[in-house]
């Protein structure tokens, strides 16, 4: 079902200053970060155009079923955790679906902080980095897991970050919609442009 059937698109608004943040991420929009200056990943958070691009790639579900990896997953990709009290089979209303996505974007949005540190980003920059965070897990582009990627960070090499966006494969086989969403994830880095590759 699509996100728009359920009302999940009156989730995406601008995004909610965080009693932490020094300077309100409220005032930021992605026309003010696209292209004009990088901002630290403390100061950005998930875009409604990302938001809306992640709903798209992981769907809707209300019913937990097991991923393409096997995983129990519910509502927008979410990985069933021992604290959700759900099984296979079990059924969520809109409500839950949108307070898990909620949960996983904040737990996203601070682990591409953790992973580029102090490296500055556009918008669109840090958009592709927390769908990858989103889509792999933090552990999947650790320093040991991902070498090349905290290298291309580390040296500040935006042309190369994008090269290491790629992450195709699930339970040990490629799988096709995983490389869709890896040219996605590229051409939003590189280009800002959030449209789904299936449908050009």
């Amino acid at each position: 079902m699509g996100a728009g059937a359920m009302g999940l698109t009156a989730f995406t608004g601008p995004p909610i200053q965080q009693s932490g943040d020094r300077v309100s991420a409220n005032t930021l929009s992605l026309d003010d970060t696209e292209r004009t200056i990088r901002l630290p990943a403390a100061l950005l958070k998930a875009s409604d155009a990302f938001k809306q691009a992640l709903i798209e790639e992981e769907g809707v579900r209300y019913t937990v079923y097991r991923d393409v990896a096997g995983y129990p997953t519910v509502g927008v990709g979410h990985l069933v955790t021992p604290g959700d009290n759900l099984r296979v089979g079990d059924r969520i209303d809109e409500d839950r679906v949108l307070a898990l996505l909620d949960r996983d974007l904040r737990i996203a949005e601070q682990g591409v902080r953790k992973l580029v540190g102090t490296l500055p980003l556009y918008q669109h920059e840090f958009d592709a980095l927390l769908d990858l965070v989103y889509n792999v897990g933090l552990g999947n582009v650790s320093q040991s897991e991902s070498p090349r990627l905290n290298e291309a960070i580390r040296a500040r090499d935006y042309e190369a970050i994008a090269a290491e966006l790629e992450y195709t494969h699930a339970a040990g086989q490629i799988a096709r919609g995983l490389e869709f969403r890896s040219e996605r994830r590229a051409q939003i880095f590189m280009d800002a442009s959030y449209d789904d590759p299936r449908e050009i």
